[in-house]
């Protein structure tokens, strides 16, 4: 079989890149890879871990989810038009209290995270009904199930994301006469350079436009917070790409994808109660009264990880798979 073309926006780093040199080397090449990324000037690390791929299983592409006639310029520049897998990747993030952000900020991840997704599936879509086949991924978040404190617009652009999704899901299975055309991927805490950058930045922002309980409340409980889950719960680009993979080559491929385990029984919450009053509470306790006991669990499953990457390592080095 001819090996099925796939676009990824957002390659310049972070999971973008990860998929894009993992589907390239995919040892029964199936995959033909055109990575995309804004801005050309940041494909040096892409390029270094595609290696001999790089010009034969896998091209960089310009492309910007915010610009339309980017969108098109690289979508006519594959032959026919043809798009077996969109990826969506690209995304930007934003974190701190709404007091401190403008709305002009924040029209801006809409643009990129919602709108960006918006305007490729709007692009690929009449293709792929044309040809009566095609695969959209959409890397998503457990946010877009659940609104995290401090994240108010970026979850909102994730549950715009999901919404979307789930109102196109039924359209395209019909079309595309295949019930698993849409797929949305949906991580927890991933340790990348855009997570560590956006949180830099929150740490060294000027909160004097907010009151002092909520810049207190920011600084010294949600930023403490997160630190301590993503070491503790965090996954890595390879592992995103990995449960990416998975779902796309899966014979009935599922519509959603949780890649971490752990939130699997927190973002049930709000499906158990509808009232909403379960899911809040929990999270409040979590938070405000039982910090102490989530840190110590949290400590907890860091020295599991350790343990079980270390045997792992060990059972590589006595040759055993």
């Amino acid at each position: 079989m001819a090996p099925k073309t796939v676009l990824i926006t957002g390659c310049s780093s972070g999971i973008g890149l990860a998929l894009a040199v993992k589907m390239a080397r995919d040892k029964q090449k199936r995959f033909k890879v055109i990575a995309t990324m804004r801005n050309l000037g940041k494909r040096g690390c892409l390029e270094a871990d595609a290696g001999i791929t790089l010009n034969k299983t896998l091209e960089i592409r310009q492309l910007d989810v915010c610009d339309e006639r980017s969108i098109i310029s690289c979508i006519n520049s594959i032959p026919n038009r043809h798009v077996d897998i969109l990826i969506n990747n690209a995304g930007v993030g934003m974190i701190g209290p709404i007091e401190c952000q403008t709305i002009e900020e924040m029209k801006g991840v809409m643009e990129t995270n919602f709108f960006g997704v918006v305007r490729m599936i709007k692009e690929v879509l009449p293709d792929m009904k044309r040809r009566r086949s095609g695969h959209i991924v959409v890397i998503s978040s457990v946010m877009g199930l659940q609104g995290i404190m401090f994240n108010d617009i970026y979850t909102a652009s994730k549950f715009a994301v999901e919404g979307f999704c789930e109102s196109l899901v039924i359209q395209a299975a019909l079309m595309l006469a295949c019930v698993s055309s849409v797929s949305l991927i949906e991580p927890g805490p991933v340790v990348t350079e855009f997570e560590t950058k956006v949180y830099e930045d929150a740490e060294n922002a000027d909160y004097s436009t907010t009151d002092p309980e909520t810049a207190d409340m920011f600084t010294n409980l949600y930023l403490k917070n997160s630190k301590a889950i993503f070491s503790s719960l965090g996954q890595t680009p390879n592992d995103i790409a990995e449960h990416t993979l998975r779902v796309i080559t899966a014979t009935k491929p599922p519509f959603r994808h949780q890649t971490n385990a752990v939130y699997t029984p927190m973002t049930a919450l709000k499906h158990a109660d509808p009232t909403g009053a379960l899911m809040t509470d929990t999270f409040y306790k979590m938070v405000f009264k039982y910090d102490t006991l989530m840190h110590i669990s949290l400590k907890a499953i860091r020295v599991i990880r350790w343990q079980a990457r270390k045997m792992r390592q060990g059972v590589k080095m006595l040759g055993f798979r």
